[in-house]
């Protein structure tokens, strides 16, 4: 098994004290001041709670992936129904070549404006990673790890949750990793469409030609983003560790 690199838990500790400590009330406004014309800037809600806005609404995206991608990933790499792999990757990637804007423009007039078109733009940006490493993840289980799975008298569904699934984990989890700091970042522009979150300040900071309004949204999304980017890639470096020995 490929050995993986360990992260120190220190990381995620000090993402994590930052973006706490950008929360506390007039902190961040005051220091980001001078980009306002010497005024801190305002923002319409606490800044604690627009980051704890973003915050679920991604999650509830990542928790609506995981709920698609994991059965049609365990689908198609079954080896009869090996046709749909390729139709798969395909019309998941088809969600990626689409402009973040156009997906929400074009959901708008179908779902209105509010959270429901950005939750769907989430969940078609944020599905293209899990899917695709879901899939290499278990296509790379040894197949003499299988046979001899099977030798011991596993059926399938025992495979699948006790050997492909904690040795594809690691391989999953980046995956997942990586489609929550997309969405942490396209998450911003669904306060365009009244989604609320981190974007409000950006969005009103543009058009305001206000700087460190823009700034004290876009500091804390990247805070955030470093913050679960961090959580994860600990919890996918626990999950590999015991099997790289």
């Amino acid at each position: 098994m490929k050995r993986v690199a360990r992260r120190s838990p220190f990381t995620a500790l000090i993402w994590s004290a930052l973006l706490l400590v950008a929360l506390i009330p007039g902190l961040l406004p005051r220091l980001l001041a001078p980009l306002s014309a010497g005024t801190p800037p305002e923002t319409d809600r606490p800044l604690w709670q627009l980051t704890l806005d973003h915050l679920l609404l991604v999650l509830l995206a990542e928790g609506i992936i995981l709920l698609l991608a994991l059965p049609l990933v365990v689908f198609v790499t079954r080896p009869h129904n090996q046709s749909f792999l390729r139709l798969t990757e395909t019309l998941t990637g088809l969600g990626q070549t689409v402009p973040t804007l156009a997906i929400l423009a074009l959901a708008v007039p179908a779902l209105g404006f509010g959270v429901y078109p950005t939750l769907l733009g989430l969940i078609l940006y944020g599905l293209v990673p899990v899917i695709s490493n879901g899939i290499a993840g278990l296509l790379s289980v040894d197949e003499g790890v299988l046979d001899a799975a099977t030798g011991t008298g596993m059926t399938g569904l025992q495979k699948l949750l006790r050997i492909e699934f904690p040795l594809a984990m690691p391989v999953l989890l980046a995956g997942i990793r990586t489609s929550t700091v997309y969405n942490v970042g396209t998450a911003t522009i669904g306060a365009a469409l009244g989604a609320g979150g981190l974007g409000s300040p950006i969005i009103n900071g543009l058009s305001q030609q206000n700087t460190g309004l823009v700034m004290v949204g876009a500091l804390c999304a990247a805070l955030l983003a470093l913050t679960l980017d961090a959580l994860i890639g600990l919890i996918a470096t626990g999950d590999a560790a015991p099997q790289a020995r």
